[in-house]
């Protein structure tokens, strides 16, 4: 049983019926952690174990820290496939607690359908896709709007193996805000360097997409500027 805190209750747990009990493909949810560590490890445990005895399609593992992961606890939604672990790379940083539940929904669910609330044009689109593409969104607990924006990002993970998907708890790892100076949420940061203040759409998140996979422009040189490389005396 979940602790009297836990990120749903019991009304809470019988509305998620409607969207977990009938899923067509199975998941498996996977916690990075400490069972014994910090208050959100210990809560990813119990919300994991508590999803996997409650719906017959959800799966839960826990697996320990790993070193390239700066926060715990880190959750995946896998797929599986005749048995074998299918890894969509979706990952929340951070338990998803409050609003943020219906992200992790939302992640399930796009999983368990292979992003079927993804369109065909977007899918056409993403199958030309050649580089990688990081998606982060920026959240807290409190943020309603942010769980369409998760909810789409996971479908596109799902759609090309070319992306990933992580949703940054910034009430839990403020550092993550920090970072990229954010200072509202949602907040959507591709590739670590291209940024979008505002919820997007499925066409609108293509064009941003696109936008950050253009090379950067080389700076102008002004005239009159020296142009030589620098030394070691003024580097």
């Amino acid at each position: 049983m979940l602790q009297d805190d836990a990120p749903f209750d019991e009304q809470t747990l019988a509305q998620l019926h409607t969207y977990l009990a009938r899923l067509p493909e199975p998941v498996r949810l996977v916690a990075w952690g400490n069972p014994a560590g910090n208050p959100g490890e210990q809560e990813a445990v119990r919300l994991g174990e508590y999803l996997a005895a409650s719906f017959s399609a959800i799966e839960f593992q826990m697996r320990p820290r790993r070193i390239n992961y700066a926060y715990y606890p880190v959750l995946g939604v896998m797929g599986l496939q005749d048995g074998e672990e299918v890894d969509y790379r979706v990952r929340f940083v951070g338990l998803p607690a409050g609003y943020q539940i219906n992200a992790l929904i939302g992640a399930i669910q796009a999983v368990a359908f292979r992003a079927s609330n993804i369109e065909p044009r977007t899918r056409i689109i993403l199958s030309k896709l050649t580089q990688k593409v990081d998606l982060e969104i920026l959240t807290t607990a409190e943020n309603e709007a942010s769980t369409v924006l998760t909810t789409l990002a996971s479908g596109l993970a799902v759609a090309s193996a070319h992306i990933n998907t992580y949703t940054l708890m910034t009430d839990v790892f403020p550092e993550a805000a920090f970072r990229y100076s954010v200072r509202q949420v949602p907040h959507l940061v591709i590739n670590g360097r291209y940024h979008v203040s505002s919820l997007v759409d499925e066409e609108e998140m293509l064009r941003h997409i696109a936008a950050a996979l253009k090379p950067a422009e080389p700076r102008r040189q002004q005239p009159g500027r020296d142009t030589a490389p620098p030394t070691d005396e003024n580097s």
